[in-house]
């Protein structure tokens, strides 16, 4: 039995075909703007590809580009089929084509599914790609002499004051890196000595910060050194005053943004898909009802349309046995009582009956 069968007249059918073709236009449309939000997430990628760990984090913008490509192909290819199938004649040189076309479009249709759920699941990755990128780069703060490393400082100011955060987790981070380069310490000063000789790896570590992590809008001037030591600054607590430095970590504050973005392309992603599997089952039901037409022989009449020929568990049944079946129709079966492949060949005497032996002569 027929899975959502339909009855078309001509007059349905040719408009059917009108709507799906402009349809299929506006699906190029959603195919563009697929490809340019994929670009837009690789770009904005990129431009914190210094504080990011080398992984997985590209599959998504790049899945969507894909996508996005393979979208206005696939939906341009479909305007000039429904465009056709307007008349019985032009259908039967798209006949053979419209049900692999359809299979086609219906994996594509399922990648962009699985393009929009990637948007919601890319947070784990991408939370630990920025936990180890931006943890190197922090580490890598001094080295402003060091080629490779000379321009971390700089991305991790603009990154600090454009995000409004301060280290990866916190601004305690800097509290555990040597972050002011050994050529800006007194080295004749005994406070740095003491400083250098009282940590096991000869680092200089200090309760401070660097500049880029304070807060422009404190009604202060910003305190960068000493953050925990009370008596260091005039009317200053510290466990009960707001600091007047960023408390946001750049990790937390990165991925905050970055989850907006892909919250909001996921969005998108879906509604896409939804209106391209819309523009599916419209195609589905225009070439049975065409294909049916042709079978009847009269293009003026009535003809049915159907999503599936027959029930869902049939279907399911007939695919799995075609699945089942590939690659066996030139092998041998090796089922007990059968290994030779001649064991069940008649013989024959090729029409000669009664043929009798010629004895060989005794010898004398």
């Amino acid at each position: 039995m027929a899975v959502l069968k339909v009855k078309f007249t001509k007059t349905k059918r040719d408009k059917l075909a009108q709507i799906l073709w402009i349809l299929n236009w506006v699906s190029v449309v959603s195919g563009i703007i697929l490809f340019s939000l994929g670009l837009f997430l690789k770009i904005e990628i990129k431009k914190r590809n210094e504080v990011m760990a080398k992984g997985d984090v590209n599959s998504v913008p790049n899945m969507l580009i894909s996508v996005g490509v393979i979208a206005c192909i696939i939906n341009f290819l479909g305007g000039k089929i429904c465009y056709d199938c307007s008349d019985a004649n032009k259908f039967s040189r798209w006949k053979l084509v419209m049900l692999p076309y359809i299979v086609c479009t219906f994996c594509f249709t399922f990648c962009i599914l699985v393009g929009a759920l990637m948007c919601y699941t890319m947070r784990n990755e991408l939370e630990e790609s920025l936990y180890l990128g931006l943890r190197d780069a922090i580490k890598f703060y001094k080295d402003t002499d060091i080629p490779g490393r000379c321009f971390l400082k700089k991305t991790v100011d603009m990154l600090q004051i454009g995000f409004q955060c301060c280290g990866n987790n916190g601004f305690r981070d800097w509290f555990e890196i040597q972050w002011v380069s050994p050529r800006y310490l007194n080295m004749a000063s005994k406070e740095v000595l003491d400083r250098l000789k009282s940590n096991v790896d000869g680092k200089f570590l200090v309760d401070g910060v660097p500049f880029s992590c304070c807060n422009p809008s404190s009604p202060r001037p910003c305190i960068q050194y000493q953050l925990t030591n009370n008596s260091a600054h005039y009317n200053y607590d510290f466990l009960t005053e707001e600091l007047n430095i960023w408390v946001k970590g750049c990790r937390e504050a990165l991925l905050d943004y970055y989850t907006a973005i892909m919250r909001s392309i996921g969005i998108a992603a879906l509604l896409i898909w939804l209106f391209e599997l819309s523009v599916l089952i419209g195609v589905r039901y225009l070439q049975t009802a065409m294909k049916n037409v042709l079978l009847l022989g009269d293009l003026e009449g009535e003809s049915d349309g159907w999503l599936l020929e027959n029930s869902f568990v049939e279907t399911a049944k007939y695919n799995i046995n075609i699945i089942k079946n590939l690659g066996k129709a030139n092998q041998i079966s090796t089922v007990s009582g059968m290994n030779d492949p001649n064991i069940n060949v008649q013989n024959t005497n090729c029409g000669k009956t009664n043929v009798t032996t010629k004895s060989i002569p005794a010898a004398s």
